[in-house]
């Protein structure tokens, strides 16, 4: 993957998904996470001490990036509010079996996965009837001229940060792939630049 996606890259990401705005929206979202969890893109594990271990009894953490799983180490230091297991793998390859987990968590990372469409048909696959998908995830923003920007930004963007895509319609790609969306609210986070703040959270069934 060359240095910079390695060691560097991964620093980069940590800090702008641990800021402050960020952090809020996981702080609301994350806890609602119950039974057996499946978290796809857990990078460097911001998410981990956020889980309720009252509602959650163990969390497949998905991380394909080496370097994102060596920065978690510093969290695993720790002790753990729940039982923790890694699968290096994409998100388009869930080693998990039909209806297995009782919540999918996508926090700030469907934007990154190359065939999102093939990601979240597997996450539909594995999430058991009654289950859950829960999301908090940046995206194409309502207003013609941020939409413009991001159109703009992604080619280079995608590059920059990991294959992170500004423009996705985030809502209508967890509807595609065959689930239900149950409630949702949309807004820009405050103090981010407008181009990276729109965000979607909510949480969807099996339709």
């Amino acid at each position: 993957m060359g240095f910079y996606h390695d060691r560097i890259l991964p620093r980069l990401i940590e800090s702008a998904c641990s800021a402050e705005p960020v952090m809020q929206v996981r702080r609301q979202v994350v806890p609602l996470c119950s039974g057996t969890v499946l978290e796809i893109g857990a990078g460097t594990g911001i998410n981990f001490h956020l889980y309720d271990p009252s509602q959650v009894t163990k969390v497949w953490a998905l991380e394909p990036s080496l370097g994102m799983r060596r920065l978690a180490r510093k969290r695993l230091r720790n002790p753990l509010p729940v039982e923790f297991q890694w699968l290096d793998l994409p998100g388009e390859q869930v080693p998990l079996a039909d209806n297995s987990v009782d919540t999918v968590l996508l926090t700030y990372t469907l934007c990154t996965i190359k065939d999102s469409e093939k990601a979240l048909q597997q996450m539909l696959r594995v999430l058991k009837p009654g289950g859950q998908l829960l999301f908090c995830e940046h995206g194409l923003a309502p207003d013609s001229g941020i939409r413009r920007i991001q159109n703009i930004l992604t080619p280079v963007w995608k590059r920059l940060a990991g294959g992170c895509h500004l423009n996705r319609p985030i809502q209508d790609c967890i509807q595609s792939a065959g689930f239900e969306i149950t409630s949702s609210e949309v807004r820009y986070l405050e103090n981010l630049p407008r181009f990276a703040a729109f965000t979607y959270t909510g949480r969807a069934i099996k339709r």
